[in-house]
């Protein structure tokens, strides 16, 4: 059809009166879909929607673009944006684009269909409707009613075989078995008593000696410790926030523990499911953390306007459902959040339900509810009473406030200022100047307030300040009596060089001392009070100073020595005592700290439920109609009502998931574990089930596997069993001559005609060097180690290069920082939590052999491995050469290695043959 002239927006109106006559009704097929077919369907068709409007399905064609809802009124042409789109006079506007125009007659043709009803028989598309249900994953499982009986992995991996007339490969030997199987299991090399003993077991009764060594390993509390790693790279667990300011989550590391736990207990799948949902429900508070694993802005990086506060909200509850979809369902559920989705049959009304879920989901600290929790209470009790003991002691030996005798400079750590008991209803801490010239605002970390009897009454104390200079959740007013130290837990005032914070007690109080820093954790000096004054107030409203700066040593910034306490003016004896007492005070605030941590974690924390809406591109700004929490409409039709307490919602959700009858948990599930055995899953996209993923290499198997996973009770140990067990996991990796046709027609061995060996992940081979050098620290739980300076900030993380104590454990107990590499072995493929890795994707680059070669790591343990060495072996180089390649390689060193090692050792010592056995891929390949 060639397009006539274009009609200006001032021939609409007669067009629209003249639809009035007798003409006779417009024939959808015969005059409408030619017009849709021939000027709409490239741009608005199958495989392009732009603007988010679709006209080929009836279905899609009267709902809402990206910027107007809804394309179509029937009854009113004018209202209707399409007629407005083909008659604009603005070419910007203008559809179709490109001077492509619609003819008068044409428009008139829409303008009367539409004035019409818009009358679309159903079953009349102008493309067929694709089923997008129709697709592999979200079918019932194959096999959910087959017997109990294991399913035979081998025989389904020869039949695929068999189609490309191709056969496993041999046995693998004992010690590349042995090798395997604990590396898999454990992350960890075995042993050379234990591969000597696998040995002899093999000669006696193979099956038996394997079974017995994957019930070694699987009770092996190393066994939890790899496996959690696992999932910990799927749901993207780190202990900072991230984005730009990046700020520590110090009480992270609990739900990293939990999963720990949870693989070493076999925890079923189902019931491991429901904890990191609802787990307050369950007594598994830390399990929650999963809900609030990912980045999240703070309240001081979000914009004080209320569209930036729905924004940021929408951020947060957007990546709990996309936690969800990716972890537990395999499905990007998040892609719907502007749109329909593009390629799976989730609307953006099923993202939206699925959102009412976790409404009332909140991220914060939550206190544990755990028997540790509760002793690590009673302990950190018993060490604060001992700790105001010690401070009462130490105030005996501090002048009194306004005495005339100078007390320490004002420290940027802690300051102590003691006068005599006065009764008090209120206290008042003025700030005057700062140092650096009065240029910064004062800032207060914890005030503290004791009673002659050594209570602290800040804490409980309602609060006022002068005004406060928020900073990215750093410093607020609800910060300064929190009981927590740091400088992201303090009070900045907003005036340059002054402010003042007034505390107000629920009765009148004698106290004798105020404590005071700028940040008690050392790490800033600068906005420090060195001009001040305290104050009180008796009852009757009227201000007395008690303690000022003016009975202060001045403040010098070039003096480097701790003014925190002096025994300068004290005897030989008091001195001494005081020194005691200051001996014990710094341990016991350390040990506070610890116990404190370990009562709460960073985890869900729940209120009252947002009202969600389905939102128009995903605009908070655009909110349409409201949902109701509801499961994705293709997988079932489990629905709550909108005034659903929150705690039930989870429930709901959790119970959706976990359930037999879902299609996706158990098959993405028992794939996962699959990849951790193989380095590939039977689907290679593990986190993505739906139809751009990539389909099962034996789709059988996958649902034989998935469907003797619920039959076991959904244990995870149990399907390691099944595949360690099989002779398919068991085959040799090896490539000799007459496997070359296998290679050219399965390089990848992803049908498996042999064992596909692959590179250690980074924690392994870290955790390995530490294992064989004798220094792995074993360790379990609790806060974790330092690989850098500091543990949260914008920039500038200096890696630590020496590690003793507790930076000897395994990797997963470092600290993670999001978005910050790992120095040495964050170049083997080692994910930063800045996105979930379903699958490390292995690489090959110069800067991993320049950093296992060069790192002082490498050369520490290379150092304590020769050391080792050389007491199990004494001073015979032959058996020094022997026991080394023990200990790395499983094995005695070769002839040939022997003559190239013995003139090495000779020359440069035996820590340079230990360096090359770290850097050999037999070490750092699972074999």
């Amino acid at each position: 059809m060639t397009p006539g002239p274009v009609m200006k927006s001032a021939t609409l109106c007669a067009v629209l009166l003249s639809t009035s006559v007798v003409a006779a009704p417009v024939d959808f097929v015969r005059e409408v879909r030619p017009i849709f077919e021939e000027h709409c369907h490239d741009c608005h068709g199958a495989d392009k929607q732009k603007s988010g409007f679709r006209i080929d399905l009836k279905d899609k064609a009267f709902r809402s673009g990206d910027k107007h809802s809804p394309n179509l009124i029937a009854g009113k042409a004018s209202e209707s944006p399409l007629i407005h789109f083909i008659t604009t006079d603005d070419e910007d506007e203008r559809m179709p684009p490109k001077g492509e125009h619609l003819s008068s007659r044409e428009i008139d043709i829409l303008t009367r269909w539409i004035n019409e009803g818009a009358v679309w028989p159903d079953g009349i598309d102008v493309a067929e409707a694709d089923d997008r249900t129709d697709h592999w994953s979200f079918k019932p499982l194959q096999t959910a009613s087959a017997s109990a009986e294991p399913p035979s992995i081998d025989s389904f991996i020869d039949a695929k075989l068999e189609e490309k007339n191709l056969h496993r490969s041999p046995p693998a030997d004992a010690v590349s078995l042995i090798r395997r199987i604990t590396f898999d299991l454990t992350g960890l090399p075995p042993t050379p008593e234990e591969v000597h003993e696998f040995q002899r077991e093999q000669i006696r009764n193979p099956q038996s000696a394997i079974r017995n060594l994957i019930d070694r390993l699987l009770a092996s509390p190393r066994y939890g410790e790899h496996w959690a790693q696992h999932w910990l790279d799927v749901v993207r667990y780190a202990d900072t926030h991230g984005f730009e300011v990046n700020t520590e989550r110090p009480n992270a590391w609990p739900y990293r523990d939990y999963v720990i736990r949870a693989f070493n207990d076999d925890t079923p799948y189902d019931q491991f499911i429901n904890e990191q949902i609802v787990g307050d429900a369950m007594g598994q508070d830390a399990a929650t953390g999963f809900l609030v694993t990912a980045s999240v802005l703070l309240p001081g990086q979000i914009g004080k306007d209320e569209p930036s506060k729905r924004l940021a909200r929408q951020d947060s509850i957007d990546e709990i459902v996309t936690n969800i979809g990716q972890t537990f369902l395999g499905l990007s559920i998040g892609c719907a959040r502007c749109h329909d989705h593009k390629f799976d049959p989730i609307s953006a009304k099923d993202y939206y339900s699925m959102q009412a879920f976790v409404a009332g989901v909140e991220y914060g600290d939550r206190p544990l509810r755990t028997p540790e929790a509760e002793a690590a209470r009673q302990e950190a009790a018993q060490l604060k009473a001992r700790l105001t003991e010690i401070d009462r002691q130490l105030a005996g030996f501090v002048p009194l406030a306004q005495s005339g005798a100078k007390r320490p400079m004002v420290n940027f750590r802690e300051n102590v200022d003691r006068f005599s008991p006065v009764k008090a209803t209120r206290l008042r801490f003025t700030v005057r100047a700062t140092d650096r010239d009065n240029f910064r605002e004062p800032c207060i970390d914890e005030l503290e307030v004791f009673t002659t009897g050594g209570e602290n009454i800040a804490r409980g104390a309602a609060v006022t300040v002068s005004g406060e200079k928020v900073t990215a959740n750093r410093h607020e007013q609800r910060f300064v009596n929190d009981g927590e130290y740091g400088n992201s837990r303090s009070w900045m005032s907003n005036e340059k060089g002054g402010g003042w914070v007034t505390l107000e007690f629920a009765s009148a109080q004698t106290i004798d001392r105020v404590v005071w820093g700028r940040d008690r954790q050392g790490k800033f000096k600068d906005r420090l009070a060195i001009d001040y004054q305290i104050e009180i107030d008796p009852g009757d409203g009227t201000w007395t100073v008690v303690a000022d700066s003016t009975d202060r040593r001045p403040f010098d910034p070039k003096d480097k020595a701790d003014p925190a306490f002096t025994t300068v003016g004290l005897s030989p004896e008091e001195a001494s005592a005081a020194k005691d007492l200051m001996a014990e005070r710094k341990p016991l605030e350390a040990r506070i700290k610890a116990a404190t941590s370990a009562q709460q974690a960073f985890a869900g924390t729940f209120r009252t439920p947002d009202d969600i809406h389905l939102l128009n591109r995903g605009d908070p700004e655009q909110p349409v109609e409201p949902v109701n929490p509801a499961v994705l409409s293709f997988l079932g039709k489990r629905e709550l009502t909108r005034d659903a307490d929150e705690q039930k919602r989870r429930l709901a959700l959790a119970d959706w998931i976990a359930s037999p009858e879902n299609p996706l948990t158990a098959r993405v599930m028992v794939n996962r574990i699959w990849q951790g055995h193989f380095g590939i899953g039977l689907v290679e996209t593990a986190s993505d089930f739906g139809r751009m993923g990539t389909p099962p290499t034996h789709p059988e198997l996958l649902d034989r596997l998935a469907a003797a996973f619920i039959q076991s009770g959904w244990s995870v140990k149990h399907m390691h069993r099944l595949i360690v067990m099989s002779e398919t996991y068991r085959q040799s990796s090896g490539l000799a001559v007459k496997n070359r046709r296998s290679l050219e027609i399965d390089a990848d061995a992803r049908l498996l005609w042999r064992y596909p060996g692959r590179r250690l992940e980074a924690e392994s081979i870290r955790d390995s060097m530490l294992a064989v050098s004798g220094q792995l620290n074993p360790k379990m739980y609790g806060r974790g180690y330092d690989l850098f300076d500091k543990r949260g900030g914008l920039s500038g993380f200096n890696p630590v290069e020496h590690f003793t104590g507790d930076g000897l454990r395994r990797m997963i107990y470092a600290h993670k920082v999001r978005r910050e590499t790992e120095a040495v072995f964050g170049a083997f493929d080692c994910p930063d939590a800045g996105q979930s890795t379903a699958r490390r994707i292995e690489s090959t680059t110069p800067i991993q052999a320049l950093n296992l070669f060069n790192s002082t790591f490498t050369l520490d343990q290379a150092g304590a491995f020769a050391e080792r060495v050389k007491r199990e072996a004494g001073n015979d180089e032959t058996a020094q050469i022997h026991r080394a390649y023990q200990l790395a390689l499983s094995r005695n060193a070769t002839p040939n290695e022997l003559t190239d090692a013995l003139p090495l050792i000779a020359s440069n010592g035996l820590a340079i043959l230990c360096r090359a056995l770290f850097n050999s891929n037999e070490f750092l390949f699972v074999p």
